[in-house]
């Protein structure tokens, strides 16, 4: 195969508003497929809005949104799931009464007729060996019958982490992974990550405040300012664009 990599994601003037208040203007962004992309800015520059529109929780504006070259902007999130594509937030979204197996076992079991059919065809003896080998390779393993509700914080981002892995993304959109997390955990979580796209071949793109994270993470970040893209390049680039040191980099 020669040439450059495909995108997976293609952002094509993209904006969004509130009643009002303009969250993305005009945004254009590249996930080439395979990597793993980093997307920065200050509080309140659209990165979540931008998100929420790739993966279809609202419509947009305007503009173009593909996915894999399939137009995806008028699709809602069960659609673009099956077509292989799921995000992660800021705050977990696990099932806090029962332990990390069942977590592990509920987020397929109950999408056998919709967006992830391959698992209609696996009995429950091998979801359970997925799910084993998935909470081993986020190294929660020995705390697989543990209530989730217990575990620390970081540890439930590792355990939806997991969960979304289950599914067998070709992409999966990370909002803020290591926000909340002890700074001892947060190598583990970048090695895992790297893993899981190395490893596991799932595209990330990630939204991270953690500059040294996102730096040693991604091969390419774009970075937004009040809604809008101001720049896109590769780590060594960002850090010495002035235009993102002033308006981002500068207060880390």
């Amino acid at each position: 195969m020669t040439g450059e990599t495909a995108n997976v994601i293609e952002v094509r003037g993209v904006s969004k508003s509130y009643g009002g208040v303009q969250a993305n203007t005009d945004i254009s962004i590249d996930v080439p497929d395979g990597m793993i992309t980093g997307l920065i800015g200050p509080n309140g520059s659209g990165k979540t809005t931008l998100f929420n529109s790739i993966v279809g929780y609202h419509p947009i504006d305007s503009g173009s949104i593909r996915f894999q070259g399939k137009e995806i902007s008028k699709l809602r999130v069960p659609d673009i799931a099956r077509l292989g594509m799921l995000r992660t937030f800021q705050q977990t979204r696990i099932y806090s009464k029962m332990n990390c197996m069942d977590n592990m076992q509920i987020s397929v079991s109950h999408r056998d007729t919709s967006p992830f059919a391959i698992f209609a065809l696996r009995d429950r003896g091998e979801i359970v060996e997925e799910a084993e080998r998935l909470l081993e390779f986020v190294g929660l393993y020995e705390k697989r019958f543990l209530i989730s509700g217990d575990l620390s914080f970081g540890q439930q981002k590792l355990l939806e982490f997991a969960m979304a892995l289950m599914n067998r993304p070709k992409v999966l959109l990370l909002d803020e992974p290591t926000a909340g997390i002890n700074p001892t955990l947060i190598n583990g979580l970048i090695d895992r990550l790297k893993r899981a796209n190395e490893e596991l071949g799932v595209t990330l793109f990630v939204i991270e405040h953690n500059m040294r994270v996102i730096m040693n993470l991604a091969g390419k970040i774009s970075c937004l300012a009040h809604g809008e893209l101001l720049a896109t390049g590769t780590p060594d680039e960002l850090q010495n664009d002035p235009r993102v040191v002033d308006a981002y980099l500068g207060a880390h």
